[in-house]
């Protein structure tokens, strides 16, 4: 097997670069960089980021805001296409596929777990989920009702999601998420919007879907959320320093 390569960061810790088994790797960036054109002229978002993440790996990407986290994001979840670089899910190379492709493969590929929530209010909470299915293939009740009682919601299927609490609406959102069977979860600030008990319930669904195997890619700016992970990914100013397993960790400064 060949060893994880990192490389020595400005900041103190492990940057830009870490390489792991090609046929392990879900995620694999290679000099990416994404630049968008406005006013003041090209804004370099994300800068030459070459990291893989492996099949099970529960990674959490953090930073201040304006860092990059937002296009890291949108990239590893087939919403936007590198400028420059290689982009890898599940050893396909996306930036090669059509925007009808795209879609597809990103409903096969990737649950998104959201900071708010996203649910369309005037549908209950098992038909939510199914609408991930409607999106996907087609629609199949009895599985979307097994995967809201996966996540403790079993007894508010029919509730709407004005009539379910804030960690109740995170939930469905999981349930949402998983309902395809996709190999990777992105979540983004899981738990941003709630009180402290249903973090808690949160982080302990996330835990037990890792422990089952999936690949989380987690953002938030919550240390402790954040050390529930198996590594970190840090962005300062579109640059990105990554953290091998049981390294040292640095904090960035703006």
């Amino acid at each position: 097997m060949n060893e994880a390569k990192v490389q020595t960061g400005p900041l103190g810790g492990s940057l830009s670069e870490q390489t792991t088994r090609p046929d392990c790797a879900v995620i694999a960036l290679s000099h990416v960089t994404r630049e968008y054109s406005g006013h003041a002229g090209v804004v370099r978002a994300l800068a030459d980021a070459s990291f893989s993440i492996v099949a099970g790996e529960w990674v959490a990407i953090t930073g201040p805001s304006g860092s990059g986290k937002s296009t890291l994001v949108n990239l590893i979840g087939c919403l936007d296409r590198p400028t420059a670089g290689e982009l890898k899910i599940d050893n396909v190379d996306v930036a090669s596929m059509s925007a009808t492709e795209l879609d597809r493969f990103r409903a096969d590929k990737i649950g998104f777990i959201f900071q708010q929530f996203h649910l369309i209010p005037y549908l209950s909470a098992v038909e939510n989920v199914m609408l991930a299915q409607y999106f996907h293939s087609m629609t199949d009740e009895a599985e979307a009702r097994a995967a809201l009682d996966k996540v403790g919601l079993g007894s508010r299927i029919s509730h709407l999601p004005s009539e379910l609490s804030g960690g109740e609406q995170q939930r469905v959102c999981i349930a949402r998420a998983l309902i395809n069977h996709p190999p990777i979860l992105l979540a983004d600030e899981p738990t941003g919007n709630l009180d402290a008990a249903n973090q808690t319930i949160v982080a302990e669904l996330l835990q037990d879907l890792h422990r089952n195997g999936h690949t989380i890619v987690m953002v938030t700016h919550d240390p402790e959320m954040a050390g529930l992970a198996q590594r970190k990914i840090a962005l300062s100013h579109g640059k990105v320093f990554c953290h091998p397993v049981g390294g040292p960790m640095v904090t960035l400064r703006r």
